[in-house]
């Protein structure tokens, strides 16, 4: 149904241009039908993309970029990609099929500076010229003055980059055993820490759990919040000094931005390849699981508190800075010459 709706709103609008992503695989065709010019746009990482298009057409040979790999652990969580949808296509159909029908440039939100390699390979994968946008992340994050006020001053009390953001997203949640090893790991760092740890309604465990971790390191080192946290802005935050994160690419994104290191604990979808990436640019560390892929409270504390505070993570915090400064430096860059490209292809 929604195709021939979607035909008659472009009808209707009659565009210059119409900008698609994965979901709305079949709409370059009816943009086609019209005349009008579609651009695919990759809201993933390059170096994901190009995962995905390697796997579906050389599935029994190595990626040429052995930085970049997923584990059998990981394997095992990545059963989404194998799943097709009610026409019978499979994720990495979808998104090859976005691509090959994008008209002579294929939009990814990533940039040169993060994953120039991949972004070229990618092109020559797409046979089609990919431009970056960059990372779509606002460098100046507004807010009501009275939004979350007890998080900025708790966070206002802290020294500079000495406290770390603990997040994984609204869709991703850790089994109640690594629950349990992440809250000892908070704790075992000695680091200042914020933790949205968001328990689902009527989860007495996690609630026990949580009130267990206020009590034992008090209400000075450790903030925990049971909803929603404004993520930009306290990332921008100067008391922050590391993000614990399960590496969704929008949170990536936005960690580089504001040069902030990224303490990685990827789950499942693209996260581990995301996390691959922010190993290989040094702007963080991933956290080593143990045997059957559990987490371990004592590697993710050393992590923490080598990203944080220890000496030997003098390198990530200092890449991480430069690498926010060029973003910085950059400005609008990347979208100008997307959009000189993009005025190109219109109907105009």
């Amino acid at each position: 149904m929604a195709a021939p709706n979607f035909s008659d709103i472009l009808r209707s609008l009659k565009p210059d241009l119409l900008m698609y992503d994965f979901i709305q695989y079949w709409a370059p065709q009816v943009a086609l039908s019209q005349n009008v010019p579609a651009v695919f746009f990759i809201t993933a990482g390059a170096a994901t993309s190009c995962y995905l298009f390697y796997e579906q057409f050389n599935p029994n040979s190595p990626f040429p970029f052995p930085e970049i790999y997923v584990t059998d652990f990981e394997k095992s969580k990545r059963e989404h990609s194998a799943k097709v949808n009610a026409h019978g296509m499979k994720l990495a159909e979808r998104i090859i099929s976005c691509a090959r029908q994008s008209h002579e440039v294929v939009l990814i939100k990533s940039c040169n500076e993060i994953e120039g390699k991949y972004i070229n390979y990618l092109s020559a994968l797409c046979q089609k010229t990919v431009l970056p946008v960059g990372s779509l992340v606002s460098e100046t994050v507004y807010s009501e003055e009275n939004d979350h006020a007890k998080i900025f001053e708790w966070l206002d009390k802290k020294d500079k980059a000495s406290t770390v953001f603990v997040s994984f997203g609204s869709e991703c949640f850790l089994p109640k055993e690594e629950m349990e090893e992440m809250a000892s790991g908070l704790e075992l760092s000695c680091v200042n820490f914020i933790w949205v740890a968001r328990p689902p309604t009527g989860d007495k465990f996690l609630g026990g759990l949580l009130k267990e971790l206020r009590e034992r390191v008090g209400a000075e080192k450790g903030m925990i919040l049971e909803t929603w946290a404004p993520q930009l802005r306290i990332l921008s935050h100067s008391s922050i000094g590391g993000f614990v994160s399960h590496c969704g690419w929008g949170s990536v994104m936005e960690a580089m931005t504001f040069g902030v290191p990224i303490i990685a604990i990827p789950m499942q979808y693209d996260q581990p390849l995301n996390a691959r990436v922010v190993q290989e640019a040094g702007v963080g560390e991933e956290v080593k699981r143990g045997r059957n892929g559990k987490l371990e409270m004592g590697e993710i504390a050393k992590v923490i508190r080598k990203t944080v505070v220890d000496k030997d993570g003098d390198e990530v915090r200092r890449k991480t800075k430069y690498l926010s400064d060029t973003i910085s430096d950059k400005g609008d860059k990347d979208v100008d010459i997307v959009v000189k490209e993009l005025y190109k292809l219109c109907n105009i």
